[in-house]
């Protein structure tokens, strides 16, 4: 019976041959990650069902990232659960502070997640891991807590959508412009609990970093999971960091899909997501005079090396506008230290910018550059909601980090190409 890489993956964690979507299924889980928000939660069911032990204190992550360096004492005592709950329970991977970096960066990064593998976290952008062939998926804290307990979770198999990508990227445009373009054209609703298998040579020739960016929005779109079948790039990222072996899958020519969408890459432009909602799309060159107050770099979706040498590139050599603060966020300790090696911080604070270090915080308004009443702010962020990054009156544009850089120079909403 012919599969998509989702069904397979999902199959050989049930310990079946096939699984068919809709199917209610146990699999056996490979990684559970939880933050400093939902950790605490999954904790306190997990001490009040008396088990003496984790599953497998080797397949639990504990990254403490959205309020931290801890912002006040209720920060402070969510993370101190955290580290009690690893200590007590032998958990390897907790990350705190010098090693700690936004959790969707991280796990990759020190290659916890594999190809093939399933995984579970206790937030929604969890789905990032698809970009290396997994089926990975946000969860609630509940289901974090019995996972530590049983090591399984039960999912309903979902239906898979394909996406194929062809043609000729324009300069400026990257991963973060596909994945807002397709959630423009279909919606936030537009892949409920569906599987997003992003496919075509465009997608092949992506970087693994820009492949992420769109694997973490698919939930953006009402998506389980959003996943790419791998590839050498995906082998050549994987190899270096693997901590233990894993196994490619790949779609079957004649799967069944709920929907096949094509692209045409060479009519899209960088894009920016209006206010209220990332569906909220339009092409640069259809942005008005849109002044802004700040303009923030970094997040689970746009806080990598790769995305933070785009930015430099925009910003070497210039100064940002005097009417806006300009939030550089590396992602990872290692992001941070490569970024210090290639220069790149100098170039941000000759800009007049600031860098803070690794956090989730200003992504979800939760400090590190929160709006006021009717400010206005372009983010490399994955959401625009009302009071997303602060006050229900203050503004969130989603774009790519040059299109943010280039904002920030011109004080205003706009593209790379404007600038002289």
């Amino acid at each position: 019976m012919p599969q998509t890489i989702t069904e397979k993956i999902l199959a050989a964690h049930a310990g079946r041959d096939t699984v068919v979507p809709g199917e209610l299924i146990n699999v056996r889980i490979d990684m559970a990650l939880a933050n400093d928000i939902t950790a605490p939660i999954a904790i306190d069911l997990f001490e009040k069902s008396h088990v003496e032990s984790v599953f497998d204190p080797e397949r639990i992550a504990l990254v403490p990232d959205h309020f931290v360096p801890n912002k006040d004492v209720q920060s402070a005592i969510q993370v101190q659960a955290m580290r009690t709950f690893a200590r007590k329970y032998h958990i390897k991977y907790f990350f705190e502070l010098g090693e700690m970096g936004i959790e969707h960066v991280l796990l990759p990064e020190q290659g916890l997640v594999l190809p093939g593998d399933v995984v579970i976290g206790a937030d929604s952008h969890t789905c990032t891991y698809g970009a290396l062939g997994a089926f990975a998926t946000g969860v609630g804290s509940t289901d974090i807590a019995a996972t530590m307990i049983t090591g399984e979770v039960w999912f309903k198999v979902p239906e898979s959508i394909k996406l194929i990508y062809d043609g000729q990227l324009r300069e400026w445009v990257t991963g973060k412009d596909l994945i807002l373009y397709t959630i423009g054209d279909i919606g936030v609703d537009g892949a409920t609990y569906k599987a997003m298998e992003f496919t075509g040579d465009v997608i092949k020739a992506l970087p693994v970093a820009d492949r992420m960016t769109m694997a973490n929005m698919a939930i953006e779109a009402g998506a389980k999971s959003g996943i790419i079948p791998p590839d050498e790039a995906t082998l050549d990222y994987i190899r270096p960091r693997a901590k233990r072996p894993f196994e490619c899958y790949t779609s079957d020519p004649d799967a069944t899909y709920a929907e096949v969408r094509t692209y045409d890459v060479s009519n899209i432009e960088p894009q920016v997501a209006f206010p209220y909602l990332p569906e909220n799309t339009r092409g640069i060159s259809a942005v008005d005079t849109i002044p802004i107050d700040q303009a923030v770099i970094g997040s689970c979706t746009n806080g990598r090396i790769e995305d933070l040498r785009l930015a430099a590139r925009i910003l070497n050599g210039r100064t940002i506008d005097k009417n806006v603060r300009l939030i550089i966020v590396p992602a990872t300790p290692t992001v941070y230290r490569q970024a210090m090696a290639e220069g790149l911080l100098e170039i941000f604070l000759a800009a007049r910018g600031i860098v803070s270090p690794p956090t989730c915080g200003p992504c979800l308004g939760g400090f590190m550059g929160i709006l006021g009443p009717g400010e206005r702010a372009v983010s490399t962020t994955n959401r625009n909601f009302v009071g997303r990054m602060g006050h229900p009156s203050s503004e969130v544009y989603l774009a790519n980090p040059a299109v943010a850089a280039a904002s920030a120079v011109l004080g205003r909403i706009g593209g790379p190409d404007e600038l002289d």
